[in-house]
């Protein structure tokens, strides 16, 4: 990992798109239909989100993107780490980086929504290690017995 590097993408590139589709496949394969709050690729493109991909060398191993709530909050959105690199520091590296990156953009809070069922408990220890806590829905979401809604000051 002593080569990571976190890069502004532009979602034209076949391996981000890639790990996109399989991030929606996974979050739908967890969650029921109406559950699921991963942003495709066109909800990516919007110019409130920008999205990062994550090289090990030149092997694309992730992506994680910060969307604009307002002026003051932004919202985690699309973490991903490759499926054959789980579990050895990318995610937390992309997280610091999201964190880094809204502190640098004079944001003062960051929230995200996540699953609630077994798969997600990787992503949950992660996101509570970094210290986000549990809180209720925010922005547009709402109540869900699927969704895991958490917060952390900046």
């Amino acid at each position: 990992m002593a080569q990571l590097r976190l890069e502004v993408t532009n979602l034209a590139g076949e391996a981000i798109r890639a790990l996109v589709a399989r991030h929606l496949r996974g979050m739908h394969e967890n969650s029921p239909p109406e559950s699921v709050h991963a942003l495709d690729l066109s909800e990516l493109g919007n110019p409130s989100v920008t999205l990062w991909g994550a090289w090990d060398g030149g092997d694309l191993v992730g992506m994680g993107a910060l969307a604009h709530i307002d002026s003051e909050r932004g919202e985690i959105k699309s973490m991903r780490v490759v499926d054959g690199r789980l579990g050895r520091g990318f995610g937390r590296a992309i997280l610091q980086h999201l964190v880094g990156e809204a502190r640098r953009r004079g944001m003062t809070s960051l929230w995200l929504e996540t699953g609630s069922t077994p798969a997600f408990t990787p992503a949950l220890r992660l996101y509570e290690s970094a210290g986000f806590v549990r809180c209720g829905p925010f922005a547009d979401y709402v109540d869900d017995p699927f969704s895991v809604f958490m917060t952390m000051p900046l």
